[in-house]
């Protein structure tokens, strides 16, 4: 019960720390006259992914290398089929063409490389030092394109986070109490959200890198969830899907690349994650790239295929750390059956795509 109570108040505290520093950021980033693109793409993105940064950190920092690793690859799956599949379900949602183009291969690309990378079993701090690069990389390359970017991005963006005004100081400190706070309950938040997670797994028999794939994944999410949802509702339909692949991108650059940097001696990698969580992982990032390219939008249907996937992908985790007599039989009918047939439909569609694409551009 104790573990129990643990994790609920550390979800908790999470939620509410990663909604504190997201609004304390983006507001003084908005002060800081940084262009409102560069505020959606990185400290929306970015600070809706902190608590997941604060988990896997403290994982590592205490040896809990299921729970680090685990959350990292768990939210990422989390965050494509969940959290994009009940959003486009409440609204379709629009996707931009630098998605298409750059983000989404990108993520793809940064996810094939975290299997490369912990196939020697261990994510060490070199490993660790080349993804965090990678984030820097990427988000210089993100201020770049930011000065380029077309006043009717910049209005969308500045309806979403508000307009630049001048800030006055008791602003300012308000700001920074909200960024401080925010780290304070990320803190905390970690240590109880972990602690109940292994106590919970110690309790019932679950090994740790599967409370990391469901739980603690599920949990760190929740401020990617709130931002999706609720940019749909309000109609920001393309914030609402760039939250999600910002945060995928920074999990694995950041997130993954911190914690093998802080560990003593590096991440230790389950060889359940290098045999089908990560690879599940890739899977569900290339998915996208056709579902985005059709139509340059998530309909609803497609929403309700990403929700179908998750609930057969927990499922699984589930009849697998139970040893359930119906895991082979459930097995064969998602890996022959399912995910061939969604394959073909989204080949045929994307096929339909760029044929009818053609024959607008020759008309």
């Amino acid at each position: 019960m104790a573990g129990l109570l643990s994790l609920v108040a550390g979800v908790v505290l999470l939620t509410a720390g990663g909604e504190a520093l997201v609004r304390g950021a983006s507001r003084i980033a908005s002060a800081l006259r940084i262009s409102p693109l560069i505020i959606g793409l990185t400290v929306v993105a970015f600070g809706t992914s902190s608590p997941e940064l604060a988990v896997s950190i403290g994982a590592a920092v205490s040896g809990q290398a299921g729970i680090a690793v685990g959350n990292v690859v768990g939210s990422n799956i989390f965050n494509v089929l969940f959290i994009l599949g009940i959003s486009a379900l409440i609204t379709p949602l629009v996707v931009s063409q630098q998605l298409v183009r750059l983000d989404v291969p990108l993520m793809i690309a940064v996810s094939v490389l975290t299997l490369v990378l912990g196939l020697d079993g261990r994510f060490d701090r070199g490993d660790g030092i080349l993804l965090f690069s990678g984030l820097i990389v990427y988000s210089l390359f993100l201020i770049y394109l930011g000065r380029k970017e077309s006043n009717e991005v910049q209005e969308e963006y500045a309806k979403e986070y508000g307009t630049r005004t001048m800030v006055s100081f008791r602003h300012w400190v308000l700001h920074i109490v909200f960024v401080l706070g925010g780290l304070g309950l990320l803190v905390l938040g970690s240590h109880w959200l972990v602690e109940g997670a292994v106590s919970l797994a110690q309790a019932v028999g679950v090994s740790d890198t599967v409370i990391g794939l469901t739980i603690v994944a599920a949990g760190t999410s929740l401020p990617e969830v709130v931002t999706s949802v609720v940019a749909g509702l309000r109609g920001e339909r393309d914030i609402a899907v760039g939250n999600v692949i910002g945060s995928n991108l920074f999990n694995l650059l950041s997130v993954l690349g911190l914690s093998g940097i802080v560990a003593p001696s590096g991440i230790p990698v389950p060889n359940s994650l290098l045999t089908f969580d990560i690879p599940m992982m890739i899977v569900v990032a290339v998915a996208c790239l056709p579902i985005f390219f059709t139509g340059s939008m998530i309909a609803r249907w497609e929403g309700a295929l990403f929700l179908g996937y998750y609930v057969a992908y927990t499922i699984y985790l589930i009849l697998q750390a139970t040893e359930h007599d119906a895991l082979p039989m459930f097995s064969a009918v998602m890996l022959y059956f399912a995910i061939p047939l969604t394959f073909l439909t989204l080949l045929i569609i994307t096929v339909r795509t760029v044929r009818h694409r053609r024959k607008e551009s020759t008309q």
